[in-house]
């Protein structure tokens, strides 16, 4: 799914965010909103003073464009273009950060089955999403669309650190993947560097860490996707980070059928049966692996791969607006039904 839609479709809003407090000694709380990994991210540091908080969200910035000039697909001149343009040619030494990253990516495809691949990029886009569409693709175009994707034909080379797509026309892309990642390396920079809370949120992928600057914790509110205004539930945080994937306002019906904008990426299908999913969990690159993979696996298949994450928690709502918990998600008072 594009990084945009899950971050308009599926909102997390900040709550309770207090400019400015004492904790035995003042602690001021600073914000910025840039445009980074064809995203939009929110940036929110807690330090001593305003230009501490200033200099570290610069800094936040700069290391997040660092990773974007790695590992984006849509810069010509990053590694992972490189190795998108040697498809099927040869293989392509990377930094040891793009093939870890890859290697973890491609561990994750074999855990949900190819439920989740990079290699999606590949992918034919032949459902429209726009209203446009009057028919399903046929079954022979569906079949096609999918047929340079496959994470089993992505090659590493751990002692050379190569990267090598064994059929010509194949891509790897990180997508939201790739903010989680880039928000869980900001937050790891910033508790190095001594600063005790704040929050990183990439479109919607969010680390966060230590306490509001009055010392409660950060909160967010997930919004209910069928009544946006309206709030589903409240949860607090600390050092977690918060993903979601969600489809309510992109997708096509045929025959009664609603097909969301996020498609397996085995099949060529789209998702079914679920509106929406956030996970909860210590980081947001894996959190992120699981909301998609989650969407795409269905809710009995998504809850048996989650109970393998046992510090990953869920909630996701179906089509049909019936809400739907882990049993370890941490708040229990939620209705049942939309």
């Amino acid at each position: 799914m594009s990084k945009l839609s899950k971050y308009v479709t599926y909102k997390i809003l900040l709550i309770s965010m207090v400019m400015s407090s004492f904790m035995g000694s003042a602690q001021v709380l600073r914000k910025r909103t840039t445009l980074l990994m064809g995203g939009r991210f929110d940036i929110s540091i807690v330090a001593q003073d305003s230009l501490a908080a200033e200099q570290n969200i610069n800094l936040v910035i700069a290391e997040i464009s660092r990773i974007e000039n790695l590992i984006s697909d849509w810069k010509s001149d990053s590694q992972v273009s490189e190795v998108n343009q040697n498809a099927g040619i040869r293989p392509v030494k990377v930094d040891r950060e793009v093939f870890e990253l890859t290697q973890r990516a491609i561990r994750f495809s074999e855990a949900t089955n190819g439920g989740f691949d990079i290699s999606f990029a590949a992918m034919d886009r032949i459902w429209k999403f726009d209203g446009s569409m009057t028919e399903m693709p046929s079954a022979e175009a569906i079949q096609k669309s999918v047929e340079k994707v496959g994470y089993k034909n992505i090659l590493l080379d751990s002692v050379a650190s190569t990267i090598f797509l064994k059929i010509k026309g194949m891509k790897i892309g990180f997508g939201a993947l790739g903010e989680g990642y880039a928000t869980d390396k900001c937050r790891a920079m910033m508790l190095a560097k001594g600063i005790k809370a704040g929050i990183i949120n990439g479109s919607g992928d969010m680390s966060t860490w230590g306490k509001q600057p009055n010392g409660k914790p950060w909160k967010i509110g997930i919004t209910n996707p069928f009544f946006p205004e309206k709030v589903l539930a409240i949860v607090p945080l600390e050092q977690d980070a918060v993903t979601t994937s969600g489809s309510y306002e992109k997708f096509v019906v045929f025959d009664g059928k609603r097909y969301s904008h996020i498609i397996n990426p085995t099949t060529g299908y789209p998702a079914t049966g679920l509106c929406s999913v956030t996970v909860f969990g210590p980081d947001a690159e894996t959190a992120n692996g699981l909301s998609t993979s989650l969407m795409v696996l269905g809710k009995d298949q998504g809850l048996l791969l989650l109970e393998k994450y046992p510090k990953y928690s869920c909630l996701m709502i179906t089509d049909n607006g019936k809400v739907i918990q882990s049993k370890n998600f941490r708040i229990k008072k939620i209705k049942a039904k939309l």
